[in-house]
């Protein structure tokens, strides 16, 4: 489930950890430089196509909600020279208009590496569980 070069799988992986900090700050610039300029971010049957695009989405949806914490766990990653997917599972407690939420989802994810930097190309990301809060 997890195979190849270490040094990749590594930077990968601190690129699901930055993605954390940057949703867990709210923090749109650093989140965004995430992701490739053509990126394709499906959100839950939503598909929205291109880094500014995906950005403008995500900061609608974080403008919704007093506080999020959001924790990451890879579940499987496969590194072919500069190219990756991946799999991993995310568990969010969001609060809105004071009401907690709990949730628990996955993103099925391929990675690009452009000048020696990892970045998403696409995430494909569906609610797995919830507790709490409103219909997804």
């Amino acid at each position: 489930m997890f195979s190849g070069p270490i040094e990749d799988r590594l930077a990968i992986r601190e690129l699901h950890d930055s993605y954390c900090d940057a949703v867990l700050r709210t923090d749109p610039d650093d989140w965004g430089a995430l992701w490739t300029e053509d990126a394709i971010w499906s959100l839950m049957g939503t598909e929205v196509v291109g880094r500014e695009n995906i950005v403008n989405l995500w900061n609608g949806a974080m403008s919704q909600f007093d506080a999020v914490s959001f924790l990451g766990i890879p579940g499987s990653l496969e590194v072919t020279g500069d190219t990756a997917t991946g799999r991993y599972q995310t568990h969010e407690i969001l609060v809105e208009k004071g009401e907690p939420r709990i949730a628990g989802g996955r993103y099925d994810d391929e990675f690009v590496k452009i000048d020696g930097q990892w970045l998403y190309k696409k995430r494909i990301f569906n609610v797995v569980a919830q507790l709490g809060g409103q219909k997804l």
